[in-house]
């Protein structure tokens, strides 16, 4: 084995030219990277589509690694290698040139790809070019990875034809059980969602919109996500058969695991059987603000493994289904506007609530409020005699998760109110008196 690798001793001229053929490329790229890529930004961030920006950030990695590479290879070619070492090195590069094509024209492929789901398939009329689209950017890397094997096998004079052979004898079917799986996902998120959307209105005559669109979307995150595993599931297992490769010791193993993670995952299995009651029974939806578990927040997201709260302060809370015992939910169906109010012990009452009262009508009128109102507060009764004064009850239905908003507005306009009619909004009082020692008796 001639274990020689130059046919002559590499002399400085071939190091320096080497050197600096690298260096260039390697600079160029830097270049772009840090100059010519912020100023191609600039250009684009001025038009009116996102494609050119989306292409620019597909080809930045490309371009920096592909001059790197360019460099390398242009720099080897002037080393004085032998001839049996310098064909080796060229179909390496060679090999590594037609990895990077690939790679490099996957990535712009992909960035139209996203262009065209972006901005082109929401202003068509059907869904179908979307599911092309989508259907398209998941084959394209499959396809020139393949390409790109063959390509290199035949670089080292590799026979594919048992390749193409197997490809032939199983190519096709394994083809057609992957577009069916990937038009299936896509058709039963589409179709599910409507026939999800179709159902929930049936049953839900009535109800607010807003209400069925919650609905709509609680279901449709579950039902459809579980439907969609299922299909790529099956698919995975009819690719492995047709493969050839004997599926039932992973059947075994995977039965065998599932006992011993059962065990183990007995909480799993209560929270999951939880989340389908809690979807079923629609106990709460996304949207809805709810206090489960001790958590208080809205509902961002369902699934039958957990709640995902976000409460007012921006903390989400990650809650266990199989840990809820009792969920409060605030806006099921309709809200109620519920306060208290409180006027001083020598306020006229019938005054104090006639002008309540007012002031709740009037927001029932106005043309921004009156959307959010379903039943136009007023003062129920005297709640309380208080330290400092008597509370008056004010209740009222409004649409979902309006209440705080209207309350809001309730308590604003009948502080203006109070301070026009000279009611006073009792609040605690402290006196302080200060005493002097008293005056010495005159003298006699």
């Amino acid at each position: 084995m001639n274990l020689k690798l130059f046919s002559e001793l590499p002399s400085p001229l071939h190091i320096f030219w080497a050197g600096a053929i690298l260096a260039a490329t390697v600079g160029l790229g830097v270049l772009f990277y840090f100059v010519v890529r912020r100023f191609m930004h600039r250009l684009a961030a001025r038009t009116s589509t996102e494609l050119d920006n989306m292409v620019f950030k597909a080809v930045e990695w490309p371009i920096l690694v592909g001059a790197s590479l360019l460099g390398l290879y242009l720099a080897v070619l002037w080393l004085p290698f032998v001839q049996d070492i310098d064909f080796e090195v060229r179909r390496g590069f060679h090999a590594a040139f037609i990895v990077f094509g690939a790679w490099t024209i996957i990535a712009v492929m992909d960035a139209i790809y996203r262009w065209y789901k972006l901005e082109i398939a929401p202003k068509t009329h059907t869904a179908l070019d979307d599911w092309i689209a989508s259907l398209l950017r998941f084959l394209t890397p499959v396809v020139l990875a393949v390409v790109a094997a063959v390509l290199c096998l035949e670089i080292y004079e590799i026979s594919t034809e048992p390749v193409g052979e197997w490809l032939a004898a199983h190519g096709a079917r394994i083809a057609l059980v992957m577009v069916l799986a990937v038009v299936g996902v896509f058709a039963l998120g589409v179709t599910g969602s409507r026939a999800i959307s179709r159902v929930v209105a049936r049953n839900s005559a009535g109800q607010p919109e807003e209400e069925v669109e919650k609905r709509v979307d609680t279901l449709s995150r579950v039902l459809i996500t579980g439907g969609q595993v299922f299909i790529v599931v099956v698919a995975a297992f009819v690719i492995i058969s047709e493969t050839k490769l004997n599926i039932s010791p992973i059947l075994a193993a995977m039965s065998v695991v599932g006992v011993a993670l059962g065990f183990g995952a007995q909480s799993l299995v209560k929270d999951m059987i939880a989340g389908f009651f809690i979807v079923m029974e629609n106990q709460y939806r996304v949207g809805d603000v709810v206090s489960i578990a001790g958590a208080n927040g809205i509902v961002v997201e369902i699934n039958l493994r957990r709640t995902v709260l976000r409460d007012l302060d921006g903390t989400v809370h990650i809650v266990p289904n199989g840990e809820i015992r009792v969920a409060s939910n605030m806006t099921h169906g309709w809200s109620r506007v519920n306060l208290d109010i409180s006027v001083p012990y020598d306020t006229d009452l019938d005054k104090a609530i006639a002008v309540i009262n007012r002031v709740c009508k009037q927001i029932a009128e106005d043309p921004q409020w009156s959307p959010m109102i379903v039943k136009t507060p007023e003062v129920l009764r005297v709640e309380k005699l208080g330290e400092s004064g008597v509370d008056l009850k004010v209740l009222g239905d409004t649409k979902t998760s309006q209440q705080w908003a209207v309350a809001g507005e309730i308590r604003k306009r009948v502080k203006r109110a109070f301070d026009i009619e000279g009611i006073e909004i009792p609040y605690p009082h402290t006196t302080v008196l200060f005493g002097n020692a008293p005056p010495a008796p005159p003298a006699q």
